[in-house]
């Protein structure tokens, strides 16, 4: 769908615009009602509209919208680092920089990483996806469309198998290709960070294999490499705890944050060791806009709501009512395309597999259709785009949940096998 004076290089999956949102549920211009499943590609953790969020947000709206941080600092971004402090799981004092997006928290931790190691190299691996600006685009493990009609990019980076229990790489394998990439490609002397993330986004909501993620930690630590994870799609108890790597049972040096963050505002950041965050001088980092007032205090209401009990709490309500109808579309015998499920906690996604008369890809492309016709709203993920990620709010209500899996089932038997 094209709207006017709108770039056509945005590619928009439903040609539909939204009015209004609550919760797990959304209303177009026409008043047309939709279960949401995409909740802004995973930023509405806390679904549309949480009312401990709007309070946080009207009560700051009334005191103070915005201050530089750089130039003027005020108290919600103090807090929101002392939060973050508190709120992510790491053995040692949590030094971080707020910013307004994803990708600039990428490119900020490049900068990190360079200043602190002296080096210049990043490793990076297959079906990643770190952002959309050049550096961090280059990081992204796929091509098209991201990086056509480019031409060269900020580097260098390499990029490695990505191996787990849903990507069919096992952890010997990747570790195979990691020292064949010291020994053939670049210097390990010359690389500055690793970065990965737990739980793939845009790949596939595919799972890092835990006993490579303990032998990369090792390894990196044995050569001065920085390892870097990015969260900023399966953090803030998209996977059932607060951030994925804490059930690799490994911490790492810089960690991305964003997405659901705030609730739908403008914010990101980067965290990790005071050593490597203090590693640029004094105005080596800022930003205009990163850790507005508005944002900062929609984040703090964030951290307040998402007890471990809750995350525990909601995860397991939106996964086993997955699994549950997924099982019975295997079973049943009439949805030959349904595959694998992939991820982990509320972060699923499922594989759609070529049949004799259409791509796994064509089936997915169908499936959308299907579902938003029938009022509900889905993403696609994976390479080759044949992988359905399931996003609804953590919060969401087990009968709106109940009748937008229907809805997809409803969906998945109109498709030509």
């Amino acid at each position: 769908m094209e709207f006017p004076h709108v770039s056509h290089a945005l590619g928009v999956v439903h040609p539909i615009c939204l009015e209004r949102g609550a919760n797990a549920e959304v209303w177009d211009e026409q008043g047309q009602r939709y279960i949401d499943f995409i909740a802004g590609i995973g930023v509405l953790n806390l679904g549309h509209g949480h009312p401990r969020v709007l309070a946080a947000i009207q009560a700051q709206l009334s005191k103070l919208t915005h201050s530089a941080f750089n130039a003027l600092p005020h108290r919600g971004y103090l807090d929101l680092a002392q939060a973050l402090d508190e709120f992510v799981p790491v053995s040692y004092p949590l030094s971080c920089m707020l910013t307004n997006s994803g990708a600039e928290a990428t490119e900020n931790a490049l900068k990190l990483a360079r200043a602190h190691t002296g080096r210049t190299a990043v490793i990076a691996f297959d079906d990643a996806f770190h952002g959309r600006t050049l550096a961090a685009l280059n990081l992204g493990g796929k091509v098209a469309p991201y990086k056509q009609r480019l031409g060269s990019l900020p580097g260098p980076v390499h990029h490695l198998p990505f191996p787990g229990p849903d990507s069919g790489v096992d952890a010997a394998t990747a570790l195979a290709a990691l020292e064949r990439l010291f020994a053939v490609e670049v210097d390990a002397e010359e690389v500055a960070a690793i970065i990965v993330e737990p739980v793939q986004g845009d790949g596939g909501f595919r799972r890092l294999c835990p006993e490579f993620a303990r032998q990369l930690q090792a390894r990196c630590q044995a050569l001065g490499i920085l390892l870097i994870f990015d969260e900023i799609q399966s953090g803030f108890g998209r996977t059932g705890a607060r951030f994925a790597f804490s059930q690799l049972e490994v911490e790492p040096d810089l960690l991305l944050l964003g997405k659901s963050m705030a609730a739908g505002l403008p914010l990101a950041a980067v965290a990790g060791r005071e050593t490597v965050m203090n590693a640029l001088p004094r105005g080596g980092l800022g930003g205009t806009y990163s850790g507005n007032a508005l944002a900062c205090a929609a984040a703090l209401a964030v951290i307040a709501e998402m007890s471990d009990a809750n995350l525990a709490r909601w995860s397991q309500a939106i996964e086993s009512r997955v699994l549950a109808h997924h099982r019975e579309w295997q079973a049943s015998g009439r949805y030959p395309m349904v595959g694998a499920l992939t991820g982990i906690g509320a972060m699923r996604g499922i594989m759609l597999e070529d049949t004799p008369n259409a791509s796994g890809a064509e089936h997915l492309s169908a499936l959308l259709a299907a579902a938003r016709a029938r009022g509900l709203l889905l993403m696609p993920s994976g390479r080759k785009r044949n992988v359905l990620r399931l996003l609804p709010p953590l919060t969401s209500e087990p009968e709106i949940l109940d009748e937008g899996l229907a809805r997809l089932g409803e969906a998945l038997a109109t498709l030509r096998a």
